[in-house]
């Protein structure tokens, strides 16, 4: 688990208003600890709706690298999309429904215990905000969990996620105008007036809606086009040398031979390096014909040996699996084909 930095300061914030609210009674000093109270349990039941999302999820085998906790709520860091509408519906559910469960049962327990006073006042407060997260989080709209169901709903019926996306996020993009426009508008024809403090407050959260909504859109306009980044058509054309050749002449060769990469092989003329491009280039011209190219490579790991037709999330989970400048792509004969720098794949995804 995560905490944002900035958690602390709109947690400060939030004990310095409740405490000074008419809502508590009482002394200064125990108004604060009961106010203090109340925001930490309030975001301990945040912490529990994410967990109920991380337990589904591995529950279908979805790897969760981290639950994090920051000022408007929480956030769990699933690696792996549900591959089912499915299952995005339920992982996307587990939050929700745990929300309502646990004001539900705050609701009991103050109707079978009849507490009154400040910790009656505290599990009320708890089973209002419990249910406000609840709720909130089913409003159909990205990045909300209601925003993950609807794109649930979408998928299942057209069959195409990326679709389903743009969907639920221009529906969180409106979502995000309604809860800036809509409680302003409610309270000045009731005659009342907007405290400026609730129009912050309610634009926070319609900036934290749109962004999240327009961040949905980015990723899906990125993901559509991944399948365009094919290793294949990355490829360096690639010089095979000995390691003992000075790092002259193998450039020297490599210029002759049209090739943009050194790899570095054994006697049986296997592949056993590749030559740093960097490390090249650092090189005076003066110097090189003393080095040789071996000093230069770095030796071939399994990791950084990857096949020519990886293409889409699958070449860079590939790439993001074992950091490295270089990579050897071979055919699936098992024939080297030539050789993938990092800076080629950057270049290519930001064009995406």
């Amino acid at each position: 688990m995560y905490i944002s930095p900035s958690w602390f300061l709109i947690a400060g914030w939030f004990v310095f208003l409740y405490g000074n609210s008419a809502a508590l009674a009482g002394s200064s000093g125990v108004r604060y600890v009961v106010a203090a109270a109340f925001v930490v349990l309030l975001y301990v039941s945040v912490l529990i709706h994410e967990l109920s999302h991380s337990l589904v999820a591995r529950g279908f085998g979805l790897p969760v690298r981290r639950i994090l906790l920051y000022p408007m709520g929480g956030f769990s860091e699933i690696e792996q999309e549900p591959p089912t509408p499915g299952r995005e519906f339920l992982v996307s559910a587990a939050g929700p429904l745990l929300s309502l469960v646990l004001a539900g049962l705050g609701y009991v327990v103050l109707l079978a215990t009849h507490l009154s006073g400040l910790s009656g006042l505290l599990i009320e407060q708890l089973v209002w905000a419990n249910l406000f997260v609840g709720l909130f989080n089913l409003l159909p709209g990205l990045p909300l969990d209601g925003g993950r169901m609807l794109r649930a709903g979408v998928w299942k019926a057209t069959s195409r996620p990326g679709t389903a996306t743009v969907v639920a996020a221009w529906a969180g993009r409106v979502l995000a105008i309604a809860v800036l426009v809509v409680p302003v508008a409610l309270i000045v024809s009731a005659g009342g007036q907007v405290q400026i403090y609730l129009v912050v407050w309610f634009g926070v959260i319609a900036a934290f809606m749109w962004i999240g909504a327009s961040q949905s859109l980015k990723v899906t306009r990125v993901r559509e086009r991944l399948p365009g980044l094919q290793a294949r058509r990355l490829a360096r054309p690639a010089l095979s040398v000995p390691a003992s050749l000075p790092l002259a002449e193998a450039v020297r060769r490599a210029d002759e031979a049209g090739a943009r990469a050194l790899i570095i092989e054994d006697h049986e003329g296997k592949p056993i390096a590749i030559v740093n491009e960097t490390a090249v280039m650092a090189t005076p011209e003066q110097r090189r014909p003393w080095i040789e190219a071996g000093a230069l490579a770095r030796t071939l790991e399994p990791s950084m040996v990857l096949s020519a037709d990886l293409a889409g999330m699958a070449l860079i989970d590939a790439v993001r699996q074992a950091p490295a400048s270089e990579y050897l792509l071979v055919e699936p004969s098992g024939e080297t084909l030539g050789v993938l720098a990092t800076a080629d794949l950057d270049q290519a995804f930001a064009r995406t």
